[in-house]
């Protein structure tokens, strides 16, 4: 059985960091397309950063040069390194991964329960 636990979440103040980490067990494969996303209150879940079965990496515009994802595929944990911290960037915050890197991350297999990241300005 598949599973994705994320942590690191947290309340922090504008310009602040926080580290998010996803650790991943069961069928979960290195290969397999990751990422993070995030949905605010009242809002549709968006993409944050995206890693590719090959490694390639993908940032959505808003976090561009802010955040920083990462894998350690011998500890089967996804990162993201957050920084200089927006209260726009308050949001649940998950983790997720597809076998197949669908394009329509809505579709992705498998999803996290997703940790609170709260910044007050």
């Amino acid at each position: 059985q598949a599973q994705l636990v994320e942590s690191g979440g947290g309340s922090v103040q504008a310009g602040g960091s926080l580290t998010l980490a996803c650790a991943a067990s069961g069928v979960i494969r290195s290969t397999y397309c990751t990422g993070w996303f995030r949905q605010a209150p009242g809002k549709e879940r968006e993409a944050v950063a995206r890693v590719g079965s090959e490694g390639s990496i993908r940032y959505d515009e808003f976090v561009k040069g802010r955040f920083t994802i990462s894998k350690d595929n011998a500890k089967n944990t996804l990162y993201l390194q957050m920084n200089s911290l927006k209260p726009e960037d308050t949001a649940i915050y998950y983790c997720a991964a597809d076998p197949l890197c669908r394009i329509s991350f809505d579709q992705w297999l498998y999803w996290g329960q997703g940790t609170q990241v709260n910044v007050s300005s």
